[in-house]
């Protein structure tokens, strides 16, 4: 298993980043525009920021959101702050292991999207810069920032199930109601989940079963809940985009992104279930990798990261999750499909920061050899 991952992520190191391509006709920024997103007395100070990140010229990003939100930021940074953008989208397992492989000397400047459980680890390790972020007087909570400074919270996603209602109708089988649900026999191969090497969701999704069933049970859950598991996918959103077309039944993963597959893409037959006992949420971050080559660029792409500038190009393109800035405009489709941010368990982010590694290996060395032969790299 070690040496079929390191194959892989040597290959994805080789992989070649993609630029945005210059402003595609849009009208550069104006300096007030640029500095329109600190409050008044900071502009001067962010003025300082902007032309010593101008002076770099470039900054790398590897983004774990949707390409759609990813290509959009970096699109918009590079109109406002006329800064070359370079961009990778990865799952939040892949870039944690790629830095931890670059080790103090990072390919990349920041992260953006993705749970925190992959920040976490890679914080402990000494592989995130601290940066005291200007904008984030503007998070509604201290709980949606590291305490030391080494992320910045800018989006909340609820964990849950999504069901094709078709195919389950066309089996006679009930939609699942909880997590005890998902082991049934009769959802045997029709679960989809991702992968807990590659994937921050998957990751999510061990750590919540651990905090509501303790070490033990949950670690046992998940070896149970594998009988009925059909596909890990690399990714936490791939469960999501196989759901409406019927390849996929029964996915766990964020709602958000089952959402975009019923506003954008038009899947009535999805359905959006809250697990009845409770579930987890992510907070999706941005930080700075520690011994990045642009680090000027790297704080105010935190700055930018903290703004409606940024984070409201989400919902725009179809990233539904509950924004974290008191100054954002929520979407509202979300609050439509009856989604609500408050109604989820008190997460331990404690925890999951010491021990989530701990944990995925837990989980793997209990699955034995399954692990080597179904969940995915590629």
């Amino acid at each position: 298993m070690k040496k079929r991952l390191a194959l892989f992520f040597a290959g994805l190191m080789a992989c070649s980043l993609v630029g945005c391509g210059g402003n595609d006709g849009k009208e550069a920024a104006t300096s007030e525009e640029a500095t329109s997103i600190v409050a008044e007395e900071n502009v001067d100070e962010f003025q300082k920021l902007i032309d010593a990140a101008k002076e770099e010229g470039t900054l790398v990003v590897y983004g774990s959101c949707e390409e759609e939100y990813l290509a959009a930021a970096c699109e918009n940074f590079e109109r406002l702050y006329g800064i070359e953008v370079q961009y990778q989208r990865l799952s939040t397992g892949e870039v944690q292991s790629k830095i931890e492989e670059e080790n103090g000397n990072p390919s990349g400047d920041v992260w953006f999207g993705g749970t925190t459980d992959p920040y976490n680890v890679a914080a402990a390790e000494g592989l995130l810069e601290s940066y005291d972020a200007m904008n984030a007087t503007h998070l509604m909570s201290d709980e949606y920032k590291d305490a030391d400074g080494y992320w910045y919270g800018i989006y909340k996603g609820i964990l849950g199930f999504m069901v094709n209602t078709d195919e389950l109708e066309r089996m006679g089988i009930e939609a699942p109601a909880d997590w005890e649900d998902l082991t049934d026999d009769q959802y045997k191969g029709l679960v989809w989940m991702s992968n807990y090497n590659t994937a921050g969701t998957a990751k999510l999704i061990i750590n919540t079963m651990v905090q509501k069933y303790g070490h033990d049970e949950g670690i046992n859950y998940l070896v149970d809940l594998d009988k009925n598991v059909e596909v890990y996918t690399k990714s936490g959103s791939g469960p999501s985009k196989n759901v409406g077309t019927g390849e996929c039944v029964v996915g766990v993963g964020f709602l958000h992104d089952a959402l975009a597959q019923i506003v954008d893409n038009g899947y009535e037959n999805i359905n959006l279930i809250i697990p009845s006992s409770g579930t987890s949420y992510e907070i999706g971050a941005t930080a700075i990798f520690k011994g990045c080559a642009h680090p000027n660029a790297a704080k105010l792409w935190i700055e930018y990261a903290l703004s409606p500038d940024c984070v409201e190009l989400a919902a725009q393109n179809g990233s539904y999750q509950f924004l974290l800035l008191d100054n954002a405009t929520q979407p509202e489709v979300a609050t439509e499909y009856g989604l609500d941010p408050d109604n989820v368990m008190d997460y331990d982010f404690e925890d999951a920061k010491e021990n989530t590694a701990q944990y995925v290996e837990d989980v793997m060395n209990a699955l034995g050899s399954a692990a080597d032969d179904r969940f995915q790299t590629e």
